[in-house]
């Protein structure tokens, strides 16, 4: 295990990657070897972030981006003090679909703000807390939109960016794993059962280097 009793792993992609069934696979994984697993999301967690997740992913309220930045590191902070951190200190492996990266994809990569202002104030939301492994699912974003609207029920304000937008948060994702070592870039076109068995494998390896991840 790492240095804090509990593990905390993060899933990231672009919209449409398959964050939210991957996440539920693995926790479920998880759980089905007796580990003591909390699933989280951001924007999302505690009941205030995910009332604050209602106001940044509503399309029909406009959101300045300095506006969209604190509203996230609100959440985040939220969800960092309420739900992370003592699962954590209980010794639980942690889920959680997004996390710190998304700001620097999406804010930085995709806004085009200021990174060393936005890396200053991540610091304070988190606490300096950073994952132990981060799942990075890959996605060309045309494919992803695409899943999006075949699924139907309309798409949030950030799904409906523009596609060099999404480019943009691509392309700076990519650039975050190649240069960290905690994360595991995994091809989210190939087939899902495919997928959920190199996260698990993965993920159990670095709770303990000797564990398989088969039954």
């Amino acid at each position: 295990m790492p240095s804090r009793q509990g593990l905390f792993v993060t899933l990231e992609g672009v919209e449409g990657a398959g964050k939210t069934s991957r996440c539920r696979s693995l926790v479920a994984a998880l759980r089905d070897r007796g580990l003591n697993v909390v699933r989280t999301r951001e924007p999302g967690g505690p009941a205030v972030a995910e009332g604050i997740r209602n106001l940044l992913l509503d399309p029909d309220i406009p959101v300045p981006p300095p506006t969209e930045l604190l509203l996230y590191l609100a959440g985040r902070a939220a969800n960092v003090e309420l739900v992370v951190r003592p699962a954590l200190e209980a010794g639980s492996c942690v889920v959680c679909e997004r996390y710190s990266d998304s700001t620097l994809a999406y804010q930085v990569g995709g806004r085009g703000l200021d990174e060393e202002a936005i890396v200053r104030a991540q610091t304070i939301a988190t606490g300096g807390l950073t994952p132990d492994v981060t799942i990075l699912l890959d996605l060309d974003p045309r494919i992803g939109l695409a899943r999006l609207d075949s699924e139907g029920g309309g798409k949030d304000r950030i799904e409906r960016e523009s596609l060099d937008f999404h480019d943009r948060v691509r392309r700076r994702y990519l650039e975050m794993a190649r240069d960290e070592d905690r994360f595991l870039i995994v091809d989210a076109t190939v087939p899902q059962a495919e997928q959920d068995a190199a996260i698990l494998e993965h993920v159990m390896r670095s709770i303990n280097p000797n564990t398989e991840s088969g039954d």
